[in-house]
């Protein structure tokens, strides 16, 4: 059994990334590489910011919603962070979401939805890039990358893509499921005894 877990990093009200979550989710579903798909909207889970003690690489976690956020990464194979771009970069509640774990994310491939203006938040996956290779994650080349993303979201917050952004997800998730499939030895390997 394979799981991908799709990030929604925004959590701004009436923020145009659950949208985009929902829509990449069905991209993901439909397309039938995992045999799980899960939306986790970091809006919805609602992490504080960070407030263990320890270092996450010791797993010694005090509040529940740690072990939570915890069990949910751990349970997942692979990766999808859909992400707006703020300031050139990506957004703080998903550095915290990212900071808050260290071994959950090992060996697990990601793959980046990107969304805002003519960037369409290109630079935000160029940064986080380097805080998920630290954790020993494998970013995927392909991405979907949606410039003016407001032209795609309908007043009912649906999103209606257009071919380039259904062509991506498709490249996308070919490689994620490539790229899960080469490093699951690596995950058996350093399971934690």
């Amino acid at each position: 059994m394979s799981k991908l877990s799709i990030i929604v990093a925004s959590t701004r009200p009436n923020n145009v990334g659950l949208p985009m979550g929902h829509w990449f989710e069905r991209e993901a579903t439909e397309h039938g590489g995992f045999d799980e798909v899960e939306l986790v909207d970091l809006g919805s889970l609602d992490l504080p910011l960070m407030n263990e003690p320890h270092h996450p690489k010791l797993g010694r976690y005090v509040h529940q919603h740690t072990r939570d956020w915890s069990a949910k990464v751990s349970s997942a194979d692979a990766f999808v962070f859909v992400m707006p771009e703020y300031n050139y970069g990506y957004n703080a509640p998903l550095k915290n979401a990212i900071d808050y774990l260290h071994n959950e994310w090992h060996y697990k491939p990601v793959g980046f939805v990107s969304y805002g203006g003519v960037s369409a938040g290109t630079r935000a996956v160029q940064m986080v890039k380097q805080v998920v290779t630290t954790l020993r994650m494998t970013p995927v080349f392909e991405a979907v990358s949606v410039p003016f993303v407001n032209q795609f979201v309908n007043d009912d917050r649906t999103v209606t893509p257009n071919d380039t952004m259904l062509g991506a997800a498709k490249d996308m998730l070919d490689e994620l499921v490539r790229t899960n499939t080469a490093l699951q030895p690596l995950r058996e390997q350093h399971q934690p005894a």
